[in-house]
């Protein structure tokens, strides 16, 4: 890690050393807030939360090897040098700063409402064609994880594809700070944390805090098709690149190919290109757009671009199709909000056999959350699946939506738990399951429980 001794570590996070002078030139080999990831000559900074003080586990890291640690207390038994902070979650982001301020690398900053993850890999995809690339490891995408990812830069990389999450004005600004993006990426304005942002010109004017310090050579690529995003004019001289309908960089010809992944002519300024996306959801044709536009922003060619997109993939938890023999499972229970619910329902009407939606409830959706649960349900019954299973308090809605919508197979529980051992007598071969809901309902354990009875009966 370049320049990141404890003497440039300390001044950068304003902090207090304590340990051995000699060690102030001791150069740290890693950054990590989990003590598990510790390893010998790393830093750890100890995270203070709801449930556990990471600085509980300072004794253990040392033995482990670690070069020193941060903390916000006096430690007089600590046998490394540690360094003292008001606040280790605000030092973490000013050593992430600093080593920024290191690199020469460009870094992609991707944000949006909805698909910034499925158009992070899309990105990663096509660049890794031609450089080595860093991304956003799953979705540390917030003032802890980007930091980290920031972190984990190290020589070989020739580039760095980070996803920028936020729920608040000034978040956004205060991540930018920290990565100082050289691409903006931004997918869509849609209807999420809606709590803090309120309405969608809210939402817009937040994501719009990634061009804070945008660099004058810069580039920013937008979703011409989403109604805000078109508004954006020139930013501190910089003029869009959109991609979408009538855009710059647009597409034809799409072929929908079901769960096997979506054909499509994608047209650029530089030429066509011809590619077979291996996801399915006509929504990835918009995912390879963005990508193409950032690969030639980095001057990439065609074939390169193509050949990126055909080799994209999904990640776990993200539409993430399952075959248990007779059964497909589409994994896609990380996270949920009303654009990606409707999008996963598109998904589920490619498949063959009885088509099944296993949903729940969707978080932070403001005061407005009942209604957004109950127009899901209305739309899920519009799209000719054959059963729905939900379970959670907010879910009650969007099985009554279903069942004004006029689907008659629409079941629903309270908690997962019950959702399962009635889903599971229902199962059958040939059957295409979606299986989708915000993260803390748990719904992985859905997926586990199917693929456990396809193992057994199917």
């Amino acid at each position: 890690m370049k320049n990141m001794t404890l003497e440039h570590i300390t001044q950068a996070c304003h902090g207090r050393y304590i340990g051995r002078k000699e060690m102030l030139q001791t150069k740290i080999q890693g950054v990590v807030t989990d003590s598990r990831q510790v390893e010998e000559g790393y830093l750890f900074i100890p995270i203070q939360g709801a449930k556990v003080d990471g600085h509980d586990f300072i004794p253990a890291v040392a033995e482990k090897g670690a070069a020193a640690v941060l903390s916000e207390r006096e430690l007089p038994d600590c046998n490394i040098p540690y360094i003292q902070v008001e606040s280790t979650k605000q030092a973490l982001k000013e050593i992430a700063e600093y080593y920024r301020s290191q690199l020469t690398i460009p870094i992609v900053g991707i944000t949006g409402s909805v698909g910034k993850t499925s158009t992070k890999e899309m990105i990663a995809s096509v660049l890794s064609v031609h450089y080595q690339v860093l991304k956003t490891a799953g979705n540390f995408n917030n003032e802890i994880g980007l930091p980290l990812t920031l972190l984990r830069i190290r020589e070989e990389h020739e580039i760095a594809v980070v996803e920028m999450g936020i729920s608040d004005f000034g978040e956004m600004h205060r991540l930018a700070k920290m990565a100082k993006p050289d691409i903006c990426v931004i997918t869509n304005i849609g209807i999420c944390h809606l709590e803090q942002l309120k309405t969608r010109d809210g939402i817009l004017q937040a994501k719009s805090e990634i061009f804070d310090y945008l660099k004058p050579d810069g580039h920013i690529v937008l979703n011409g098709e989403d109604d805000k995003l078109a508004t954006i004019e020139q930013v501190q001289g910089v003029q869009p690149l959109f991609y979408g309908t009538g855009r710059e960089i647009y597409a034809d010809q799409i072929q929908n190919l079901g769960l096997k992944g979506v054909q499509a002519l994608i047209h650029t300024p530089k030429g066509s290109i011809s590619v077979k996306i291996p996801i399915p959801g006509e929504h990835n044709v918009w995912n390879a757009m963005a990508a193409a536009a950032v690969g030639l922003c980095l001057g990439m060619e065609l074939p390169e671009i193509q050949t990126g997109i055909e080799q994209a993939q999904t990640i776990g938890g993200r539409s993430n199709l399952m075959d248990f023999g007779d059964l497909l499972v589409l994994d896609d229970c990380y996270n949920a909000n009303p654009v990606s619910m409707r999008a996963a329902l598109d998904v589920l009407g490619y498949g063959l056999g009885r088509k099944i939606a296993v949903l729940g409830d969707m978080g932070e959706l403001g005061e407005h959350e009942k209604q957004l649960h109950y127009d899901v349900g209305a739309y899920a019954a519009k799209q000719q699946i054959d059963a729905l299973f939900c379970a959670g308090s907010l879910s009650a809605q969007l099985a009554q939506g279903a069942k004004d919508g006029g689907l008659k197979q629409v079941f629903h529980f309270e908690k997962s738990g019950e959702l399962i051992e009635q889903l599971l007598g229902y199962l059958k071969e040939g059957d295409t399951v979606l299986v989708k809901a915000s993260h803390f309902m748990e719904y992985p354990k859905v997926v586990e429980a199917i693929k456990v009875k396809s193992q057994k009966y199917l």
